[in-house]
């Protein structure tokens, strides 16, 4: 906390001895105890005050004091503590470290986790940020409850957390366990969002605060193009594909760490792992707070898989939008997959459901949405992060349905013919933009975005916050109806077909006009006879 910022409250609350409980000491002994070795009055410690000038609620446990255990005095303050930040719709941070529940109060300890967990999830309805710290040890009914409930969860390096410790661990199920309780493992598995040394945990929780409160000002310069190219200066399709897919291509880190220098990555689902084909966290977008989630090719990291993205690589997606949602922040998605892993993992995990729910999340998200093709739009891999009121590409991005070379083996069992195909499936920019599929078309540097990397992030962040600036002051209501008509449009006729319908019907003409004076030529009329030609219904008398 910055010097002399804090002011606890409630710090008069006081254990009782609800069961007098008793055991090698009486329970009241016990509190006695505590509070002379350690000078707190309990386990907790809550209050208000600022963090880099931000202020915040805190709640600290402390496990000198009966273990950090919960009884109710500590589920009491630990629920004002959320409720007065609801109330004054402050951020709050908790500090866990705690054994669990206080077991000489018996069940009124366990129904403690209810009363804090339910309280943490009012203040989530509040669109309050919650930031949970995990230390050494963090186990038990406070890491069952409040403790999971953070929008973002952050422990400290080699702290033993898990709900059951290891010392029950062994007497439960007769073994101990071997890496389940580590910070790192539960990192590795998606439950922890960083694993952030102490010395650098103030200035970690001040940036996540700046970020979450920027709001950010209109500007910026106009770079997209929003008009369909001259016919005669458009490429080969596959002379895009593979610009798209050149190997030095900026990626979706590349890009970030280029127009969102303070970008804190989140990590995992919450349900199974953390796929690092998919990246996302919390970023800054000319001086507002954002939501940013990518695909991530990874330069031949085999991590990443190309971009090819697995169930939880979506699910984290999806998490972080409803982060979005929660504290009203813009959502910016970078898209640059071949498609779905299909491999293992894929279909055992839900790799379907995964995109059904990302879809249908983005599409009533009540909150900005930009997304931008930096590379290649696979399939449903990619429309999975694509449903946004503002879709951009860069011009030499490509979006389809599948892939050249899987179209071509499927019609004619040859992938060869992907270039021929390429141009078929309408997959450039330009072709996309008069399907009003996108919105706009953001410029590369020439000869690819790979060639000038610095200038080519310049220019997306350029088009970024114009696309932002128009949908930004859109209420959530309106910007979710309007995002629904968006789609809702979408292969009906539009600009392309009715120009492609134009151009049949002046062929047509032309090639009638072609044919009625080649007739002419050859069978000469009279003058009245001309007349009579051209006024069929004109009866003879």
């Amino acid at each position: 906390m910055d010097p002399e910022s804090f002011e606890e409250f409630n710090r008069h609350l006081v254990s009782v001895d609800p069961l007098v409980f008793s055991d090698r000491l009486p329970y009241r002994k016990r509190i006695l105890q505590a509070r002379e070795e350690t000078g707190l009055r309990e386990a907790v410690v809550t209050g208000i005050g600022r963090i880099r000038g931000h202020e915040v609620v805190l709640a600290v446990l402390d496990f000198r004091f009966l273990g950090g255990s919960m009884g109710s005095v500590v589920g009491e303050k630990v629920t004002l503590a959320f409720e007065r930040a609801a109330e004054r719709h402050l951020p709050i941070v908790t500090v866990s470290a705690s054994g669990g529940a206080r077991m000489q109060e018996g069940i009124l300890s366990l129904v403690q986790m209810a009363k804090t967990t339910a309280a943490a999830k009012r203040a989530h309805d509040s669109n309050v940020p919650y930031i949970s710290v995990l230390t050494h040890p963090t186990t038990g009914g406070i890491y069952a409850s409040f403790a999971n409930q953070g929008d973002i969860i952050l422990a400290e390096p080699g702290a033993l957390i898990g709900f059951a410790g290891p010392r029950v661990v062994k007497e439960t199920a007769g073994h101990e366990p071997l890496r389940s309780h580590s910070a790192e493992f539960l990192w590795e598995h998606g439950f922890v969002d960083q694993v952030v040394d102490r010395r650098r945990l103030r200035d970690t929780l001040a940036l996540i605060l700046r970020l979450v409160s920027a709001h950010g000002t209109s500007g910026g310069r106009s770079v997209l193009r929003r008009s369909h190219p001259i016919e005669g200066s458009r490429r080969r399709a596959w002379d895009i594909v593979e610009l798209a897919r050149h190997p030095e291509r900026p990626t979706t880190l590349d890009l970030i760490r280029r127009i969102s220098p303070q970008f804190i990555e989140l990590h995992g689902d919450r349900l199974f792992g953390d796929d690092p084909a998919v990246v996302g966290g919390i970023g800054e977008i000319a001086g507002r707070g954002v939501i940013i989630i990518g695909h991530e090719r990874g330069h031949g990291d085999p991590r990443r898989r190309n971009g090819q993205a697995l169930p939880e690589g979506y699910r984290k997606a999806l998490r972080l939008m409803e982060l979005a949602a929660r504290l009203r922040l813009p959502v910016i998605t970078l898209i640059d997959t071949p498609g779905v892993y299909l491999g293992e993992g894929a279909e055992e995990r839900g790799i379907a459901s995964a995109l059904s729910q990302c879809i249908a999340a983005m599409s009533v998200l009540p909150v900005p949405t930009v997304a931008v093709i930096i590379g290649e739009g696979g399939s449903g891999g990619a429309l999975a992060l694509a449903v946004a009121d503002r879709v951009l590409m860069l011009e030499n991005a490509i979006y389809s349905v599948i892939s050249p070379e899987g179209a071509a083996a499927i019609l004619y069992r040859d992938a060869s013919r992907a270039p021929e195909v390429a141009e078929s499936l309408k997959i450039t920019a330009p072709d996309l933009l008069r399907l009003d599929v996108i919105d706009g078309i953001v410029p590369e540097p020439e000869g690819g975005a790979h060639r000038d990397p610095d200038y080519a992030a310049v220019l997306v962040l350029d088009a970024i916050v114009e696309a932002l600036n128009e949908v930004v002051d859109i209420p959530p209501d309106k910007l979710v109806r309007e995002r629904y008509r968006k789609f809702r449009r979408m292969g009906q006729t539009n600009t392309y077909i009715r120009e492609l319908v134009a151009q049949e019907v002046a062929e047509l003409s032309a090639t009638i006009g072609r044919t009625l004076g080649s007739l002419r030529d050859r069978f000469p009329f009279s003058k009245d006879e001309e007349v009579v030609e051209a006024s069929p219904t004109v009866r003879q008398e």
